[in-house]
């Protein structure tokens, strides 16, 4: 229940403050990519090295949102959320204090650790959107990450070019600290339904990931585009400023660039809907694997590197929009731990690209990245292609058959059922068309079932 009526005043204008929150704070995740070159010269240090800041936000990030996002399905998100910018505020702080290379890593880590705000975000805003559609909530709020993201590098790098790398962290701060100014006087409180001790929260994710082949699909195909994203762009860095000889404006443009590609990918969810999630998923990779090849001459050609750009965002951010998708058909009350489960392999993924992509050039240039990026997008289609389990015994056979004919006369009689095969409720929403199908003079039982067959089956 809300607290106050804000929520009945403006749920739009709410949901565009979460979607702009989203944006600020998945902003300051990515920071530090544009500015590895500069950061390096003050800091004496090769630029290599600090290939470490942007591993060591990601790895952090995962660690925030394993350990702090799954309080959003017990505890009131909107002291959550700000209590995070707060925080995260003092560690971009820190960052632009920081005297040496190891230091930046280490308050680069604690900034990744403060900053799942997004992860936060979408549950709440869908929570606060009344009778709007929770797919078009989550739709805004989902734009306006990718637009931080993206843009956060052009941001950056235009920013260190006229007042140096510690003011473009300053600056975040102070954005952040105001950020959350505003947030405090237009957010309702939104208690959770139902408290759940800290612990048992924790424990239920990894039995989410263990138990559901849907959740365990979708989330390691996610982590391996991860990997391709990752790579890329801590790779791009050096090659713009190493071969090109650009500075950190232009290594900036090309989250400019890169916008145009993630926001066309918002519309995989609605081409989910019409050729089916696992299609969606599949071609989603298929894109960001073919974006490889696209990216391979970029090593030479400016124009093929612009190009591929575009592709592989469409493909990676059209493969987070579905993923999202696939995972929110389900039961509601696990949204929060689902998020947790997806982002935590999906930026751990992004640390690991990063990682390797820093090692990738420094032992073989531009090929080898583009190397590790296209056998992490094949790996991932790999994942995503696993066929179900074909070899059951006949007894587990027997009881998903009993399951999945009891799902579908609770479908007929209710609306909703659960879905075989994963053991999560099915995120299914009643409206008025549903309420006039079932009510309809002469449809007979069969094809009531027919319809709580499409409703209920699999996520994917």
């Amino acid at each position: 229940m809300i607290e106050n009526d804000r929520e009945v005043r403006g749920p739009r204008r709410v949901t565009a403050l979460l979607a702009a929150t989203s944006a600020l704070t998945a902003a300051n995740i990515y920071l530090g990519q544009p500015l590895l070159g500069s950061a390096a010269a003050a800091l004496h240090v090769p630029p290599a090295t600090l290939g470490a800041v942007p591993t060591a936000t990601q790895i952090g990030y995962a660690v925030g949102i394993a350990l702090i996002v799954p309080l959003g399905d017990s505890r009131d998100r909107r002291r959550l959320v700000l209590g995070l910018c707060a925080a995260s505020a003092g560690a971009l702080a820190a960052c632009a204090l920081a005297p040496t290379a190891g230091l930046l890593v280490v308050a680069a880590f604690v900034l990744g650790v403060l900053s799942p705000v997004p992860q936060l975000v979408a549950p709440l805003a869908v929570a606060l959107a009344g009778d709007r559609s929770p797919a078009r909530t989550v739709g805004t709020v989902q734009a306006g990450l990718l637009v931080g993201v993206l843009a956060s590098r052009t941001y950056a790098g235009a920013l260190a070019e006229l007042a140096g790398w510690r003011a473009v962290f300053g600056c975040s701060c102070a954005s952040t600290l105001l950020l959350a100014l505003v947030l405090r006087r237009a957010l309702p409180t939104v208690p959770a339904a139902r408290a759940v001790p800290y612990r048992e929260l924790l424990a239920s994710v990894p039995r989410l990931f263990a138990t559901h082949p849907a959740v365990r699909r979708t989330t390691v195909s996610g982590a391996l585009v991860g990997v391709s994203f990752g790579a890329f762009w801590t790779a791009l860095t050096f090659l713009l400023e190493q071969r090109y000889h650009y500075g950190p404006t232009v290594v900036g443009l090309f989250g400019l660039v890169a916008v145009a590609g993630a926001l066309a990918s918002t519309a995989a969810g609605r081409q989910a809907e019409r050729f089916g999630r696992r299609r969606a998923v599949l071609a989603s990779i298929a894109v960001t694997a073919a974006a490889w090849a696209v990216l391979l001459p970029g090593g030479s050609g400016i124009l093929w590197l612009t190009v591929g750009v575009v592709v592989l965002d469409v493909g990676t951010w059209g493969n987070q929009v579905v993923c999202q998708g696939v995972l929110f058909t389900l039961d509601p009350s696990l949204h929060s731990r689902l998020n947790t489960c997806w982002f935590t392999l999906r930026f751990l993924g992004i640390a690991l690209g990063s990682l390797v992509g820093s090692f990738a050039w420094a032992h073989g240039g531009w090929p080898v990245v583009a190397a590790v990026g296209a056998a992490a997008s094949l790996a991932a289609l790999l994942v995503a292609g696993l066929p179900e389990r074909a070899a059951r015994t006949g007894r587990a056979a027997r009881t998903e058959r009993t399951e999945r004919t009891e799902g579908l006369e609770r479908a007929d009689g209710n609306g909703a059922c659960a879905a075989p095969g994963v053991g999560i409720r099915p995120a299914v929403t009643a409206g008025p068309a549903r309420d006039r199908r079932s009510a309809a003079p002469g449809r007979t039982r069969r094809r009531g079932s027919r319809v709580g067959r499409g409703r209920g089956r699999r996520a994917w």
